[in-house]
């Protein structure tokens, strides 16, 4: 074989994965998609991931199938998406902070490194609210009514390390007032527990409460300043309570995703996450949408877990 012809040959080799139909088309699920949620339908998470997954879905060309697997403040369903294939044909929708305390505060069956993130794509602010016909004035009142009555008001979260305990955990710390917590699997049912008179107050994002707000007074929300979604309700840290509180939620796949399979889903994310119809109908159930990308939110959510991390060790939250 002469020299020319080698190269010639060479030349074919090094140009065919160039030329590959399969390499240059940009991967697509074959099959429909699962996104798996951590809470009971109804609540918070499960409305947004349905909403999502409408405008995910026409990215990816297949359908979506929303699947709620609650429990353990999401780590069932967690661990479900980080022992799947890594194939993109499962998704997980996370909440913050329970995403990075659950393994904080226990040994959970997956850690950050269980997951790739694809992005964060909302922020809802966590507040507390009563009945509306409730004795409990404001905040001031609930914390003034624990003090003076150790454990007898019984306050409804959405989970051990969820948002809404972690929120309580603070409070207690800042003041002193000490509460009976119950823990749920999600916002419907602490709404028929709270209506029912089981619990007196609960802990809930402004997307949970204000799509219907009959029935009940909201009191205050962790935001760092006043919701266009709920303008009359004052912050926490506006009555003196020097904190912040939210329910962010983002997409993880798990771990070992191939690249190509990993760049096409955090492209879709970013696309579904900034079209003005997402905008919009976040916007219709009181959500702020957020858009923050894979890499950017890892870094955050690892820096944050080192913060909880730190306030375990001073302040554990359950005992």
């Amino acid at each position: 074989m002469t020299q020319t012809t080698r190269r010639s040959l060479l030349g074919l080799v090094l140009a065919a994965p160039l030329a590959s139909p399969a390499l240059a088309t940009p991967w697509r699920p074959d099959r429909p998609v699962e996104l798996v949620v951590g809470f009971a339908p109804g609540g918070g998470t499960d409305i947004v991931a349905r909403l999502f997954a409408r405008h995910l879905e026409t990215r990816l060309g297949q359908p979506i199938t929303v699947v709620n697997r609650p429990g353990a403040s999401s780590e069932v369903a967690l661990t479900y998406v980080s022992r799947a294939r890594p194939d993109g044909q499962v998704l997980g929708l996370t909440n913050m902070p329970s995403f990075v305390t659950v393994p904080v505060e226990r040994r959970a069956q997956y850690t950050l490194d269980s997951f790739a993130f694809l992005g964060n794509i909302m922020t809802d602010p966590t507040g507390v609210m009563v009945r509306a016909d409730s004795p409990i004035a404001d905040v001031p009142d609930l914390v003034n009514r624990a003090l003076a009555a150790p454990e007898e008001i019984v306050v409804s979260t959405s989970g051990i390390g969820t948002d809404d305990h972690l929120m309580m955990v603070l409070i207690s710390a800042l003041t002193g007032a000490r509460f009976t917590l119950v823990h749920y699997t999600g916002a419907p049912i602490q709404r028929a527990a709270l209506l029912g008179g089981q619990v007196q107050v609960n802990c809930v994002s402004i997307g949970e409460v204000m799509p219907d707000p009959r029935g009940v007074r909201f009191m205050a929300h962790g935001g760092a300043a006043t919701s266009r979604f709920a303008p009359e309700t004052p912050t926490f840290r506006s009555l003196g309570l020097d904190f912040e509180m939210y329910s962010e939620r983002g997409l993880v796949v798990p771990k070992g995703t191939p690249d190509r399979i990993l760049g096409r889903l955090r492209d879709a994310v970013q696309e579904a996450a900034s079209d003005p119809a997402t905008v919009q109908s976040f916007a219709a159930q009181f959500i702020e949408p957020v858009l923050e990308p894979g890499p950017v939110w890892e870094a955050r959510m690892r820096s944050t877990q080192q913060q909880y991390a730190d306030l375990w060790r001073r302040t554990p939250w359950i005992s």
